[in-house]
């Protein structure tokens, strides 16, 4: 097949309105791939390169002006086996030839196929085909019921491979994705809520509470001598989180697969920043603590389909001090004060959960609901991005700033909470004060503010400030604001104080 048909088809899927349309056109590929194609063709919609590249914004940047082939001769197989080539570049001169190898391939790609693989290379696909949306297309495309194929990617954790499966093999075929020592699944997620009355109330009046821990998620399968631990994509981690595969080896069940944290802690017992724990994550840093929250198996009891109270206990009993610190009440007042004790100790909040809930692996369901604290600041917005995929065609990605003197300092970018009527105003608006163009970014005058909400405050090397935003997102313009009443740098720093990421 010709990867003009990959990008064409993802032009389609942006354009269409409806999910049913989406989903039809992606049916309709991945019916026309061949067997060897589907996994690629089916990551690739969904915005996965299936491998690591190490390539970023900047490379895809400097590479802007590579003139595009007349005429499609790329196949999706070479396109891949171009990727695989790319992601096992190493060692002295490996820079210069992935800029090679790149410009190669956007050279012999179309216009439309090399627009496409810029935003696949630097994770920017967004035409609406997340992987979600694929499995139903595979689906429909296979004739296999949603629940089967739907299943079988939550316990397999790869989308292609389930994909290929559906196609080749129908339900049959998935029948051999279940619940495997050393291959990971996707980990069970949560929806938000406004706090822990709330939530209680959403629960049906009675939950646990666990501390949410601002760490690193790690998924941890042990079989006898053998431990091996894997990150939120699934990715083999174990050789970063040494005190994590020897605090699993030490547990008395003969196999395990457990899902939980790795987070560093100060000299005072206090957890570190996410940076921090990452940064010690690396073979050179610190220790890291493992805390377990879940387990999907002990021994040959297979706890997926079990409620959660049965889960937990299971858990305690094997792993009694590893366990997150939990609360069950029907209570909101004592959910109120757990909450509070959580932030105070440095969390990030809580996690309330339903007590008879499956764990639902790889989806982000009703069962689990986080409550985090939550900052907001008024900031500029000093220039802003060329989006892709969905977005392509309108200025998206913000640079934010906040007022430092008789200037601005910078903390960071975003294109979340963005609406395409947003996009669309902000567009227009942007343009109307441009002052410059370098590559995709157009600097404007710095007058627009715009209300931001983030989790919390890191250190960044990237900006002058020494500050970033973590999972900023937009909440609305301030039309009733001028660029002199947003916030100051002096206002982020308090936070970034306040919760310890800089010393007082």
């Amino acid at each position: 097949m010709r990867y003009a048909e990959v990008a064409r088809t993802s032009d389609a899927v942006a354009a269409a309105r409806g999910r049913k349309a989406k989903m039809a056109a992606l049916a309709e590929l991945l019916q026309m791939a061949a067997p060897d194609e589907r996994a690629i063709v089916a990551r690739h919609l969904a915005g996965e390169c299936g491998h690591k590249v190490g390539v970023g914004y900047a490379l895809v940047s400097e590479l802007a002006d590579v003139a595009p082939a007349a005429e499609p001769t790329l196949t999706v197989g070479e396109v891949d086996a171009r990727l695989a080539a790319l992601a096992a570049l190493a060692g002295p001169g490996s820079k210069q030839a992935r800029r090679d190898g790149v410009a190669a391939l956007l050279a012999t790609a179309t216009a439309t196929e090399a627009a496409f693989l810029r935003a696949l290379l630097v994770g920017e696909v967004r035409q609406g085909a997340l992987a979600a949306l694929v499995v139903e297309a595979a689906a429909v495309a296979s004739e296999v019921p949603l629940a089967t194929v739907r299943t079988a990617y939550m316990l397999a954790g790869e989308l292609g491979a389930v994909v290929a499966a559906a196609l080749d093999g129908g339900g049959a075929a998935l029948g051999a994705f279940t619940l495997t020592l050393f291959r990971p699944v996707l980990p069970m997620l949560a929806q938000t809520a406004d706090d822990p009355a709330a939530a209680l109330a959403a629960l049906g009046g009675r939950a646990a509470f666990d501390h949410k821990l601002d760490g690193f998620r790690v998924q941890v399968h042990k079989d006898g001598a053998a431990v091996r631990a894997y990150s939120r994509l699934g990715y083999d981690v174990t050789s970063s989180v040494p005190e994590v595969i020897a605090a699993i080896a030490a547990l008395p069940a003969e196999r395990l697969i457990v899902d939980g944290e790795a987070l560093g802690h100060d000299d005072d017992g206090r957890p570190l920043p996410f940076q921090d724990t990452m940064r010690r994550k690396a073979a050179d840093g610190g220790p890291l603590a493992v805390v377990l929250f879940d387990a999907l198996r002990i021994d040959d009891t297979v706890l997926l389909d079990a409620p959660a109270s049965e889960r937990w206990a299971r858990l305690d009993a094997v792993a009694g001090p590893l366990v997150v610190p939990r609360l069950v009440t029907d209570d909101a007042t004592a959910a109120a004060r757990f909450y509070a004790d959580a932030l105070a100790a440095g969390h990030e909040g809580v996690v309330a959960k339903a007590l008879d809930a499956p764990y639902a692996a790889g989806t982000r369901g009703a069962a689990w609901l986080k409550i985090k604290k939550v900052r907001r600041l008024d900031l500029v917005v000093l220039a802003a991005e060329w989006g892709s995929g969905r977005r392509k065609g309108w200025l998206s990605n913000l640079h934010l700033g906040a007022r430092d003197g008789a200037g601005w300092a910078m903390l960071g970018k975003t294109f979340k909470g963005l609406t395409d009527e947003t996009l669309r105003w902000q567009t227009e608006a942007l343009l109307a004060r441009e002052v410059a163009r370098d590559g995709h970014v157009v600097q404007v005058r710095p007058e627009l503010v715009v209300e931001i909400e983030f989790n919390d405050v890191q250190r960044s090397a990237r900006y002058p400030s020494g500050l970033a935003l973590r999972h900023a997102r937009v909440v609305r313009y301030r039309d009733d604001k001028r660029a002199v009443d947003a916030d100051a740098i002096e206002a982020v720093w308090a936070i970034a104080r306040a919760d310890g990421v800089v010393p007082e």
